[in-house]
């Protein structure tokens, strides 16, 4: 199996000295993912958590809710011509009695979709085929203060054991209300990151996630906020901007989106009835 990590001689140039020295690089290797023996989606991906991702992503396509609708991932042996395990393919076989999509050109457009290239489609189908629409009423009980969302970063920074050595991974960390770690996967792909945390969710029986808190070490883009949708997530706080189609589909499906998470500053794009604030914060002042 592919490593994490993997080291390449660089030269180093500091104060106009010279010098050669290895250098520690995150790990980037190509992923099939395969329903039923057949191909559905590439991505790139750091090696590691392989299964994991492959469940949380089609847990993003509605493909999965559960653990018990999952029979078994499997690396896929003689991935290569010459029969070799290359570790870079992976099946997933649905148990019986789970419908398996029809994987058409259709569907693979929608898969490339979620990777960044994303329209009024993709909104329609996720407001379609969540299994947990989240409650966007004010009286829901999930209250968060925004004092323990703004310790959030630092605690994912504390965790990212990774991102130490090589400062080249993004961070997709799941968070009680209390501020609590409960799992953090770093990945070369954010959207890889939150779907090995949905995945690993999924595998330990734990779907949906509405007592959580997503929080990513980057934007918030639309797929991003989609992955917290499909998987109950109620909030998803980034350290970065939100694009405005993640805002538009926090403003619909009731996600609580929060940006610009730095310090004790954050910006509340939506969702704000699950922040603990002051009432006379909620007033618009334009």
């Amino acid at each position: 199996m592919g490593r994490v990590t993997e080291r390449r001689r660089v030269i180093r140039i500091r104060d106009g000295a010279v010098s050669t020295r290895p250098d520690t690089l995150v790990a980037e290797e190509p992923l099939e993912i395969r329903l039923g023996g057949k191909p559905l989606a590439i991505t790139m991906r750091t090696p590691g958590d392989d299964f994991a991702l492959a469940a949380g992503f089609l847990v993003s396509e509605g493909v999965l809710a559960s653990a018990d609708e999952l029979a078994n991932i499997v690396y896929c042996a003689g991935a290569t011509a010459d029969g070799e395990n290359t570790y870079n393919v992976v099946d997933v076989r649905l148990a019986e009695g789970v419908p398996v999509p029809d994987i058409t050109l259709e569907r693979n457009v929608y898969t490339t979709s979620s990777c960044g290239l994303c329209g009024k489609a993709s909104l329609d189908a996720v407001r379609t085929t969540t299994r947990w629409p989240l409650d966007a009423s004010p009286a829901a009980p999930f209250r968060i203060e925004p004092a323990t969302l703004a310790a959030l970063p630092d605690r994912l920074r504390a965790a990212q054991r990774v991102f130490e050595r090589t400062g080249g991974l993004h961070a997709a960390a799941l968070f009680t209300t209390d501020g609590e770690l409960l799992d953090i996967r770093e990945d070369v792909g954010r959207h890889n990151a939150v779907d090995k945390i949905v995945g690993r969710a999924l595998q330990q029986g734990r779907l949906p996630l509405s007592s959580s808190v997503l929080m990513v070490s980057g934007r918030a883009s639309f797929e991003l906020a989609q992955k917290a949708v499909m998987a109950g997530v109620p909030v998803l706080a980034a350290v970065s901007a939100p694009s405005s189609l993640a805002v538009d589909l926090a403003a619909e499906t009731g996600l609580t989106l929060v940006g610009f998470l730095r310090g004790s500053s954050m910006n509340v794009y939506a969702g704000e009835h699950r922040l603990a604030l002051p009432a006379e914060a909620a007033t618009p002042t334009d």
